[in-house]
């Protein structure tokens, strides 16, 4: 049996989600998922960009994050890549998640997917979108920091 550690290893980053949006809170949630998803995500066969989250029935739903099957997936399985996955939270969380995204302008959105003791957790986060100037303030200080790493690097040689 393999040694499980407490310390959470990624399996998926969401990168888009910080240049789209800015983040109000976050949120750890445990995932319903098949056999054939948790070694998928082993093998890392996911691709967490084009994920969202909804909110159906007083219950929060990840889509669009496709996990691709693996070759070997069994014969009897039907594996559907795009398959809406149930996020898991206590209901207290979920009916606070509920009322703010309710307010104008805030939405649930996917950060991350990591292993915690052995289960698969998603990481998500109350957001606000940014608009067209926010995304080019974003750019701006990307480029800053990197202009100055290089500066620093090149002095310390």
């Amino acid at each position: 049996m393999a040694k499980q550690t407490d310390s959470p290893s990624r399996i998926a980053d969401n990168k888009k989600a910080a240049y789209n949006y800015f983040f109000e809170e976050r949120h750890e949630a445990g995932m319903v998922l098949h056999g054939w998803e948790v070694k998928a995500l082993r093998a890392g066969k996911v691709q967490l960009t084009d994920g969202y989250v909804v909110i159906k029935d007083g219950e929060l739903y990840l889509i669009g994050c496709q996990i691709n099957p693996l070759r070997t997936a069994s014969t009897h399985v039907n594996p559907d890549a795009a398959r809406t996955k149930k996020l898991l939270l206590h209901k207290e969380e979920i009916k606070r998640l509920i009322g703010k995204v309710e307010q104008k302008g805030y939405t649930l959105v996917p950060l991350n997917l990591h292993w915690k003791n052995g289960l698969v957790k998603a990481e998500i986060a109350l957001a606000k979108g940014k608009g067209e100037h926010d995304k080019r303030d974003t750019i701006k200080d990307r480029e800053g920091k990197r202009e100055v790493e290089r500066a620093m690097k090149g002095r310390n040689r």
